[in-house]
This record gives C-alpha cells, structure tokens and sequence, in this order.
C-alpha cells in the first residue's frame, strides 16, 4: 500500500485551519473514499477530482482510494480541499515524486475540465501556512492578489491542474505573484462630500463627532430630510484603514465570499445598508458552518441601518452584544463562533408610522398610539447604546438655492484625524477610540473638570441616566475636547454632549 501526503488548509469562523490530506491506494474495491468529516461540497470533490485526472491522462487506480482528512475531528466544508486531493492521489499513485507537494499548500476547487477555480477565505489560508512553516502556497490565479498581502509568503497562482502537476515534477516554474505596490486607499466619490449637504448643521456636527470618537447616532427626521445623504457620507471624513485594519477587513471580507475576483487588500472603510426585512441571521452570521453576516462585514466601518423600527425585533437585538463588545458569537450545533464586528452605527427612523410629526409643512396622521407603539419597537437597552440621538428636521427650501457654504469632507476628516491622534496617543492604542475605551481606563482619561462633574451628577439625578448612559456622555465629551484639542474636559463639552441625550439637554452653563 502507498501512501502521500498534501497540504492544505479549511475554516473554522475567520481563521484557517491546517488540514493534512493522506491518501492510501491499496487492494481493495475500486473506488474513491473521503473521510475526515466532509461536509457535502467536499464528498462532492470525489467526481470533480475523478473527472479533472481523466482530463490530464490520470484516470483513477482500479484499485481503493482512501482519503483523509486530517486532523479527523475538525468539520471540513468547501471546496478548497480540491486541489490537495488530487496532488495527494497522483503522488500515492506514482504520478508525482515522493514528497512532492510537502513544502506547499495547495489551494483551490477544481472544475470538470481541470480548470482551478477561486474559493473563499484564501488570506487566512495564506496566513495559516505561514503559521505552519510553509511559506509557499499555490491557489487560483483569481486568489493571487489576495493570498500576496505577506511578502513573506511565495504565492505561485495556477489557472489548471495541469500547470500545478508540472510545478510540483519540475517541468514548469510557476510564476510568483507579489502585491499590487499601490497602497493607498482610493479617492471618495466627490457626489458623497458633506459639501453637498444643505442646512442641517446640528446633524453634520453630530456627524463629525460620531467619526472622531466612534460614536454611535441616531437620526429622526421626516421622508426627505437628508438622513441617508448624510450617513453615506460618514465614510469619507473617517480615517483611511490602516494596514493591519484592511487585513482584518479583507480577511472577513474574504470568508464571508464577498471579496472580487483579483483584488488584494480591502482600502476603503465598508459601507454596509441591510434592507429592513434582513433576519437575524442575515445581520449576526449563520448556516450550518457559520459565515460572517452583516454586523461583521460592517467591521471597521459603517452599519446604516434605514427604517430602524421596521426591522425585526430578534434582528434589532442582535446588536446588543456588538456594539457593547465589538464581537457577535453564532452559535451552531457544528460550535460557536465568534466574528469580530466593531462597527459605527447610524440609526435612522421617522418621528412617527406617517413620517410627518412635528413638519410644519405636512400634517401628521398618527395617533398618540401609534406613535408610542411605532417608537416601541425599539428596545430601551438598546436606545441606551446609541450615543448621539438626533434630530434631522425638513431642510427650508431656501436652502436650496445659492451656492453650497458648507465645510467639504476633506477639511472635517482632517479634524476628525486629529481627535482620533489624541485619543491614541492618550490611550496607547489606535484601536482604542472614546467609543471603544475600556471603562476601566475611562476615568483615568476623562480629565473632568469640577464643573464638568457637577452638571453631570445634576443630570443623572433630574433625568435618570442609568450608569451606561452617564458613561456614555462622558464619552462623547471627552471626544467634544478632543475635537477642540482641548486638556480637560470642561462644563461646556459635558452640556453639549448631554444635548444628544434624548430628555437630558440642560442649558449652557455660562
């Protein structure tokens, strides 16, 4: 009996997972056995390898073919174990030099004619064979870009079985493929600069503190009012990724199979829209072996979440766990995952089931009971997670006419740039926003001045903060300062971001 081994690599959330193919030929029954907890798509691989071999001049041993899939107690799922079947079978068959493809992993689904296909996940197929000591690897050529992003590893992409058998029997040099040397991320559309946006200047101010601190927002305002124009702008006064950012990004990006066809690092901050009628599923990860969902593919960037109450209950309580963690856990019957989704969300909703409360110019419908089971919909707990509440009222029609005076995206990102340099040098970690600050480090970088503290504890006694509430202003706060460039945090800061509170805004203190 002879027995090869190949290298490949599965999934297991957003990581890769080493996987040993072993293939044993042997007497037996002719015929072709996977083993090693294959899902469906990989006990399907046995006819898309059967018929990739016939097509290079390799029909299957009349003998049995054994494969496993090692380490046997992790599921395998997908089709990227392809690739490293075949090799296995032709190097157990003699058709491959012994030890041919022990230096390498091998990635890739295989078509009918021998075709290599592109599978998901590659940058953390690439990253596991790193961790493994094999610093080359072979995928598909529309995977090369991606699996590059590591200069330290050979990436060598094949189009066809055959050019990978070549390879391996030292007929053919594969061509190593290095990263795209552009690594800026690309310009913003200029139809999204906050230029564009007329009047509401409470909400565009809103905005850039949401950006400087990473601020969750909630806008309210009639149909019309500029509550999308003004979210899909929030992308371009946010800091460009940095470069582990955009592995972070592009790797979920990549196992959630949202990831182009030839493209490398993910540049620009994710701007993610789910329609309301998304499930929790849809917004949380999930199938039988869970894939990212919105709430992660949203990391890092920006969740805008249109029509708020009309999403579902179950859907809307999903976030709580991210945005309190920046983490969402799926849990399965195959195991729990856990996917990274620290992300700023912007809520927007109408003041009523018509839209048209409190607008001069069109008269609402609604009764006082529908509008308290409208706004129902959305939990307290999860109100309480929301930073900046906002009003976003009708724009004046005069405000339509006459040349745009207001600040362009450029001039507000480079502000919000210099918050976000504040905060990191006070905190020591870029990750660590005003938003996503430790509580335990809270108090230690606040810097409250007498003032501050005393119209916030008058505030917590006359409108009921809870404590996550009370936390959550000296926050906003706190990135108020930063935006000033400001020492300490003054009365003053501390009035206007408890104005964002809804039933908690005191007059300025003189």
């Amino acid at each position: 009996m002879s027995v090869a081994r190949a290298y490949a690599a599965s999934l297991s959330g957003i990581d890769g997972v080493p996987v040993i193919v072993e293939t044993a030929i042997g007497a037996g029954l002719p015929g072709l056995t996977i083993v090693g907890l294959p899902d469906a798509a990989v006990r399907e691989s046995r006819e898309r390898v059967r018929s990739a071999l016939r097509q290079l001049g390799f029909p299957l041993p009349g003998r049995s073919v054994v494969v496993n899939l090692a380490p046997a107690d992790l599921p395998k799922a997908g089709t990227a174990l392809d690739l490293a079947v075949a090799i296995s079978i032709l190097e157990a068959n003699g058709d491959l030099p012994p030890g041919a493809g022990s230096s390498v992993t091998l990635v890739g689904e295989l078509g009918l004619d021998g075709s290599l296909r592109p599978v998901p996940g590659v940058l953390a197929f690439a990253e596991s064979s790193l961790r493994e000591g094999r610093r080359t690897i072979v995928v598909p050529a529309a995977n090369a870009l991606e699996a590059a992003v590591h200069p330290d590893l050979a990436v060598l992409p094949a189009s066809h079985l055959g050019e990978v058998v070549a390879h391996l029997a030292q007929r053919l040099e594969l061509p190593r493929v290095s990263e795209a040397a552009d690594e800026e991320a690309p310009e913003p559309d200029p139809l999204d600069d906050l230029r564009e946006v007329r009047g509401q200047a409470l909400a565009r101010r809103a905005l850039e503190i949401a950006a400087a601190g990473g601020h969750n927002i909630l806008l309210t305002g009639p149909p019309g009012s500029g509550k999308t124009m003004l979210a899909r702008r929030l992308p371009g006064i946010l800091p460009p990724l940095s470069r582990p950012e955009s592995l972070e990004v592009t790797r979920i990006w990549s196992v959630a199979g949202r990831l182009p066809s030839h493209s490398g690092l993910v540049r620009s901050r994710p701007f993610r829209s789910p329609h309301h009628g998304a499930t929790a599923a849809a917004l949380a990860g999930g199938g039988a072996d869970p894939r990212p969902g919105e709430l992660s593919l949203a990391h890092l960037g920006v969740l805008f979440l249109d029509e708020f109450p009309e999403f579902r209950r179950d859907a809307l309580e999903a976030l709580r766990e991210p945005l309190e963690d920046g983490i969402v856990s799926v849990a399965r019957a195959s195991g729990s995952r856990s996917f990274p989704a620290r992300f700023l969300l912007v809520a927007a909703m109408n003041p009523c089931p018509c839209g048209f409360l409190g607008d001069v110019r069109r008269r609402c419908r609604c009764t006082e009971r529908d509008v308290s089971r409208y706004r129902k919909k959305i939990s307290g707990p999860l109100l309480d997670r929301i930073d900046l509440h906002v009003e976003v009222p009708a724009v004046p029609a005069g405000d339509f006419h006459g040349p745009a005076e207001a600040e362009p995206s450029s001039v507000v990102a480079e502000r919000v740039r210099r918050a976000r340099k504040i905060q990191a040098s006070r905190s020591g970690d870029p990750r660590y926003t005003n938003a996503a600050l430790p509580s335990r480090h809270l108090r230690q970088q606040i810097g409250l001045e007498p003032a501050a503290r005393l119209l916030m504890e008058k505030a917590m006694d006359r409108v009921g903060l809870s404590a996550r509430g009370y936390q959550r202003v000296l926050r906003v706060a706190r990135t108020i300062a930063d935006l000033e460039g400001s020492g300490p945090t003054s009365a003053g800061h501390a009035a206007e971001a408890l104005r964002y509170r809804p039933a908690a805004r005191p007059e300025t203190p003189s």
